[in-house]
């Protein structure tokens, strides 16, 4: 087969399978801009520390990253017996979701536009 050929990519993409513990959200309704604030927040920090971040953080998008930051923890430990312990978010973002268009009557027949922005929220960890 040719080196470029696309079954031997696929092959080839497949066999670096990334082994970190992870979490991923789809379809959070919270926008990424306002998602970014609470993840810049944790990132590089140890998983008690952020875990203590968002409890307190009171923002709306804290609460869901939470959540999904305690089954990144609980994916480590069940499935690559890591120790929480030694556990620290290496890679957090916020991917641009679908948005879901709305209609706002207003004065004269006018109408306008309402954008309620979804996003997909990864946490990687990895054990120091």
């Amino acid at each position: 087969m040719a080196k470029g050929h696309r079954s031997q990519i696929k092959r080839e993409r497949n066999a670096k399978k990334d082994t970190r513990p992870s979490a991923k959200l789809s379809y959070a309704r919270v926008s990424v801009q306002k998602a970014c604030f609470v993840l810049d927040s944790i990132r590089g920090k140890d998983v008690k520390t952020a875990l203590a971040i968002l409890t307190y953080n009171p923002r709306y998008a804290s609460e869901v990253i939470l959540k999904l930051l305690k089954s990144a923890i609980a994916n480590a430990e069940n499935n690559n017996d890591m120790d929480p312990d030694n556990l620290y978010i290496e890679e957090c973002y916020a991917n641009k979701g679908p948005t879901m268009k709305r209609i706002r009557p207003r004065a004269q027949g006018r109408a306008y536009r309402i954008e309620k922005r979804m996003s997909h929220i990864t946490i990687v960890l990895n054990e120091r």
